[in-house]
């Protein structure tokens, strides 16, 4: 039987997100939308429980107000996973081509208050071939539903130069 192909024609192969493309075959430019999300205190309660974050100027109301928010005020890292590349595309196109997320840098520009719909997107920026590898260096931003440019940054993967 084909690889992947089972008994009475099941072939996993065609349960792919998107067809993978080795790395010869990425194109600097192209964009990567992730999914929008309003983000919302429960987001907060659940970040707060993984990082341990106990600030209260992610956490108490009261407190953000007599800084001058309007409300709670999201952490940067928090911020930072609605880049998680998983969330979209991007992850499917490398396949398992892709060995590993091995960098990441970012600049948080604006703040981001509980009830903000975040629109996250990844560009390939640089395509770095090396020997039996590459790295694709992608941009991450991250919008407000104003437009505003809340995060920017940088993210790089590993892959293997063969095929898909």
């Amino acid at each position: 039987m084909a690889d992947g192909q089972q008994a009475g024609g099941f072939d996993k192969a065609a349960h792919r997100v998107v067809a993978p493309r080795p790395f010869s075959e990425l194109v600097l430019g192209e964009r990567f939308v992730l999914p929008s999300r309003t983000i919302t205190e429960a987001n907060f309660a659940a970040f707060q429980a993984v990082s341990g974050d106990n600030h209260p100027i992610h956490y108490d109301v009261e407190y953000c107000r007599a800084q001058g928010h309007p409300g709670l005020l999201a952490h940067g890292l928090q911020v930072l996973c609605f880049t998680a590349s998983g969330a979209g595309l991007f992850p499917h196109v490398l396949g398992e081509a892709l060995l590993g997320f091995i960098e990441q840098s970012s600049k948080f520009h604006k703040p981001v208050h509980a009830g903000d719909t975040l629109y996250p997107a990844l560009t390939i920026a640089e395509l770095k071939p090396q020997r039996t590898t590459g790295i694709v260096t992608v941009t991450s931003t991250v919008h407000n539903q104003r437009g505003e440019l809340v995060l920017s940054g940088e993210q790089k993967y590993l892959m293997r130069m063969g095929g898909p």
